[in-house]
């Protein structure tokens, strides 16, 4: 199989609030506030100032601009998965003992953490972003047109609680593709690792597996924690891989928390950390050229 060409993908600023270093990560409610769409008129005589949606203006300009510029640009939707057994068991025995001897093992008295499962309150998140979902496409915000998760069960079962049912292309039924890069920070932790293939077509029969998606878990390291620059790099690798292959401009992918830290920094987006459930979109310029640091843009 050829490598797909070095892309260069970069943040495109002024489009949501939360690509502002103004708005506070930790007050922002992406459900109160239209997942951070800044109300904008455009520059352009499209009449796209008569359509009386803000989602729908903005793709009309996102529409405008893709016909006429040889970047590419593209909408990712990034969803935090609800919370698990594991965030449970990590605040209950406090991050430092979760680091140095519970993360290590498989469970304790209250559950088993390998490959954790959503609790009853991480189901409930995934249910708000369903909800949020649905007002914002009454609102006329553009469908994901790509559906990516990642293999392990948090993410599968988010991502189905969130839009299976919704009634819009490509989640009806929902069948989105399982990405084995997009995964949390690898190794260690037996929460991050994830079952086997074959079981997870068991209970999710109608995803679809990415092509040579092996049947056994061979990136976890029960000894080595993977480090931030190398989950850098593998984020990165997965872009460009999406990037090179889907012609999609709206596209979902359910993740965890560093799999969406590293992928805002290698899209030169600033820090912003998501609750478990939460979502945040990001405006991505795509096009080819060599490799060089991330730098967002403003629109």
């Amino acid at each position: 199989m050829n490598s797909p060409p070095f892309l260069r993908f970069t943040t495109v600023t002024g489009y949501f609030h939360q690509d502002d270093p103004a708005t506070d990560p930790d007050s922002f409610d992406y459900v109160k506030s239209n997942f951070g769409l800044i109300e904008k008129q455009y520059d352009e005589h499209l009449g796209v100032e008569q359509i009386d949606s803000q989602w729908r203006r903005f793709d009309a300009h996102i529409k405008r601009l893709n016909a006429s510029d040889t970047k590419k640009l593209k909408v990712l939707f990034l969803g935090r998965h609800g919370e698990g057994i594991h965030n449970v068991a990590e605040r209950k025995y406090g991050t430092k003992k979760w680091d140095d001897y519970w993360s290590l093992q498989d469970g304790d008295e209250d559950g088993i953490w390998v490959d954790a499962r959503l609790t009853d309150q991480g189901r409930c998140q995934a249910r708000v972003a369903h909800a949020a979902w649905e007002q914002q496409i009454e609102a006329g915000i553009p469908s994901p047109e790509s559906y990516y998760v990642s293999p392990l069960n948090r993410c599968l079962e988010t991502a189905q609680i969130t839009f299976q049912g919704l009634g819009i292309p490509g989640a009806d039924p929902f069948r989105p593709t399982i990405k084995e890069l997009l995964r949390e920070t690898m190794g260690q932790h037996t929460c991050d690792r994830r079952s086997t293939a074959s079981e997870i077509a068991e209970e999710y029969p109608e995803y679809r597996f990415e092509a040579e998606f092996p049947e056994e878990d061979k990136l976890w390291d029960p000894e080595v924690r993977e480090s931030n620059e190398h989950r850098n790099d593998r984020l990165r690798a997965l872009l460009n891989d999406i990037f090179a292959h889907d012609e999609s401009t709206y596209i979902s992918l359910t993740a965890h928390s560093g799999a969406i830290t590293s992928t805002l920094e290698v899209l030169g987006h600033r820090r912003f950390p998501l609750v478990t459930g939460a979502v945040i979109p990001v405006l991505v310029s795509v096009e080819k050229g060599a490799p060089s640091q991330p730098e967002s843009q403003s629109s």
